[in-house]
């Protein structure tokens, strides 16, 4: 009974969190606090607990660095020029009508290639919103298509990290995993298509916000080669090159091309690495300011935080009496609705999608067999970690496109899949019912 006190104290200290418009950070040092406490009162020594935090930590140390990746590849891509070259190229080939469903299907791609969200957000997604936004687009539409599309390879991409970890938890096969995972997101991805064409063919577009695209032929030297960048990293995930080492190539190549098309100073690109790009033209600021090492900072605090959670959960086994709520939920509802709701609940305390998988496969791994519970992980999860707008599945992605958590609304794919996989799950265990 405790375990529940301890999780339910944490949830109300982060509902109080977005109740007060706190940083999400304040409710995870809070919950760090209540996790440690609860292992205290129940006999475990401090530094043992302190000691296992800190390896739930390690476990996240590549999506740190990643992280860092990301926030100088969206400022040096800025500085380069490689931005401004797609969108002022994007804006006058491209109709207006079709981009938000390009930009579902353009990061469905890249994410497919790479087997990142983060990466394809960082990239593809910075790319798309420019160009919606230079021709006037709803940014939350953009959003929207953004991370349903990042999501998309992130579930099924031989090379994604979460593909990855369901296959190492439930110790079945990659690659027939995927092939079901592709086999139960047909209908969810036409679905979102239409859906992405529909609001693209309502959208109504200025000819002055196509015009601001100018601003780039002004202050920028639009030369071919500030493409080269963005053309490495698809290059690069076609040879299944590593995404850090894929990101660091295109970095290094940003910089030099920053330094000798667009003038910049070393001094100055370093500035930009840091703190983000930023330019002297107000009008041109407002389209491309961001990026940085220190706009990465806040949900580098979120995962390490609650990373350090799955320690403390494993050496004070505080999960034991929610699994054995979770088997008799199942036996009254259905195994697939309960690990739905699971998931929900796992990617809420979580705060980021790794610990959310694994969260969720702890709590409900003796619900099904191996195989359908690898591919229910991927049909929940992995996805609905993303619509949680404290976990660092939505709030990344978002932050390295710059658009709100209204996208979430507009994320078709992300909702689709899972409800429609719940609605086949029902009718089938249904079926068993009734025979």
């Amino acid at each position: 009974m405790g375990s529940v006190i301890a999780i339910l104290l944490f949830s109300v200290s982060l509902i109080l969190c977005l109740l007060l418009n706190f940083s999400v950070v304040y409710a995870l040092i809070v919950g760090y606090i209540i996790f440690i406490t609860y292992g205290l009162i129940k006999g475990y020594d401090l530094k043992v607990l302190v000691k296992k935090s800190f390896e739930g930590i390690l476990t996240v140390k590549n999506i740190l660095l990643v992280f860092i990746l990301i926030g100088m590849i969206t400022a040096l891509w800025r500085a380069s020029g490689t931005i401004a070259f797609i969108v002022y190229m994007g804006s006058k080939l491209i109709s207006p009508s079709i981009v938000i469903l390009l930009t579902f299907l353009l990061c469905s791609i890249l994410s497919l290639l790479i087997g990142t969200s983060l990466g394809t957000a960082a990239t593809m997604g910075v790319i798309c919103v420019a160009i919606g936004n230079a021709m006037g687009l709803n940014p939350y539409h953009l959003g929207g298509a953004v991370l349903s599309g990042i999501y998309f390879g992130d579930r099924c991409s031989p090379m994604s990290t979460s593909a990855l970890l369901v296959t190492e938890l439930t110790k079945t096969d990659l690659y027939k995993n995927i092939k079901l995972m592709f086999k139960t997101s047909i209908i969810p991805f036409i679905a979102s298509c239409l859906f992405y064409l529909f609001l693209g063919l309502r959208t109504s577009v200025s000819a002055i916000s196509i015009d601001a695209t100018e601003i780039f032929k002004e202050n920028y030297n639009l030369n071919t080669v500030v493409i080269i960048p963005a053309i490495l990293i698809i290059i690069l995930s076609l040879f299944k090159v590593n995404v850090k080492k894929t990101m660091l190539v295109s970095i290094v190549i940003s910089f030099i091309i920053a330094v000798f098309f667009q003038k910049e100073s070393v001094t100055s690109l370093i500035n930009y690495c840091v703190y983000g790009f930023h330019h002297s033209n107000e009008k041109l600021n407002l389209m491309m300011k961001g990026g940085g090492i220190l706009s990465m900072v806040k949900v580098g605090l979120i995962v390490a935080i609650s990373s350090s959670y799955s320690g403390i959960f494993k050496e004070t086994k505080m999960l034991i009496f929610i699994k054995k709520y979770l088997k008799k939920f199942s036996k009254k509802t259905s195994n697939y609705l309960t690990i739905f709701l699971s998931s929900i609940i796992s990617g809420a305390i979580a705060c980021n999608q790794s610990l959310g998988i694994i969260l969720s496969y702890e709590l409900c791994e003796e619900l099904e067999n191996k195989q359908n519970m690898a591919i229910i992980l991927e049909n929940t999860i992995v996805l609905l970690a993303a619509l949680i707008p404290w976990n660092t599945a939505m709030v990344v992605p978002l932050k390295a496109i710059d658009i709100g958590l209204m996208s979430g609304l507009f994320a078709f794919y992300l909702y689709f899949l899972p409800l429609w996989n719940l609605f086949l799950g029902v009718i089938k265990e249904t079926r068993k019912i009734i025979r």
